[in-house]
């Protein structure tokens, strides 16, 4: 969360038993467009699903992994969990109100964006353990599960869980309904994600590998064991910590990883370099009239959220990597679309 929290200037499922054979292609991806990106996941999942194949997986083997922010739902133009800690300060405040007028609480009250861009990393740690820490397990996931129930994004006025990319929740259930146990590995916050995950993309809280803190032992005062969130970190799942957390977590290597920038890099290079039929994709947001148009590869504007490089999208190319152009191979983006 901290290298997520750094950003902030930038300002303006559950495996199903096996099935005998691959799930027939017919329209089991209906918000893909015909081309070379859908064709390689029908590929992929033939070559490793079907017993004939010389390339063929045992269901323990099939590990697939999906980067969120910017990969399963949108991250423009602001980190989902930022917005959360932003909006926990004046909760915060309330029950702390020497706090008020104290740095930088006091700015985020303000409400000035502006502002809020400058303030300096020792700054945008302060609210991270003010609102991420201190609270039992159990209380943060009540409060996330609250916030979750009102919180809307600022362009569609609809929940952030409703702005999932529909060709990416396809890709889950497809890969789920042929053996494959899907993990998220995202720079989020572990515990932030794991509160919706299940119902969101059908993967299990114990599949969430994020960015996470320590937590502390103890009892309550009614005697009973708990944990409480303490502000340590404990794993930084950006860049090459995703790769670290991948071991650690889910010890095995993936088959299939999924990202859209260069928080996703390693897991996608150690993804390829196991052995059989691999598949490694990229999301590139190129299409502003449905979503959001940025790179910069491509040509695209550069955004210091979801960066794409040049050199990414190249080493892509080079690597045998499929480039996901949302305005191309997607034929609608969210399930609300008409």
């Amino acid at each position: 969360m901290l290298s997520t929290l750094a950003l902030l200037p930038a300002l303006p499922g559950t495996t199903v038993a096996v099935t005998a054979q691959t799930t027939a292609p017919g329209d089991v991806l209906p918000s893909w467009r015909e081309g070379p990106a859908k064709q390689a996941i029908f590929d992929f999942v033939r070559a490793t699903t079907e017993r004939a194949s010389p390339t063929y997986v045992a269901p323990d083997e099939r590990i697939a992994v999906f980067d969120q922010d910017g990969t399963l739902w949108v991250e423009q133009p602001m980190y989902t969990q930022v917005v959360y800690c932003l909006e926990r300060v004046p909760a915060v405040v309330e029950i702390k109100p020497e706090l008020r007028n104290v740095e930088p609480f006091k700015t985020v009250l303000s409400g000035n964006r502006e502002a809020m861009a400058q303030l300096p990393l020792r700054d945008l740690e302060t609210i991270l353990a003010a609102t991420l820490t201190g609270m039992t397990v159990e209380e943060f996931q009540s409060e996330v599960s609250r916030w979750l129930e009102t919180a809307r994004h600022p362009r569609w006025n609809r929940p952030y869980t409703e702005l999932t990319f529909q060709p990416m929740q396809e890709v889950l259930r497809y890969l789920q309904s042929n053996a494959f146990k899907t993990y998220i590995v995202t720079g989020g916050g572990q515990d932030f994600v794991r509160v919706y995950a299940a119902k969101t993309y059908g993967v299990p809280p114990e599949q969430v590998v994020g960015t996470a803190g320590t937590t502390k032992f103890g009892y309550g005062r009614d005697g009973k064991p708990l944990l409480t969130k303490e502000p340590k970190l404990l794993l930084n799942d950006d860049k090459a910590g995703k790769v670290e957390g991948i071991h650690l977590m889910i010890g095995r290597r993936p088959i299939a990883a999924f990202g859209n920038s260069v928080g996703d890099r390693e897991m996608l290079e150690y993804t390829r370099a196991g052995q059989g039929d691999l598949l490694a994709m990229l999301v590139l947001h190129d299409d502003a009239s449905r979503e959001y148009a940025y790179g910069p590869a491509a040509g695209l504007p550069d955004s210091k959220i979801g960066t794409f490089t040049p050199a990414l999208y190249d080493e892509a190319r080079e690597q045998g990597w499929t480039v996901i152009s949302m305005k191309n191979d997607w034929d609608r983006v969210f399930a609300f679309e008409a």
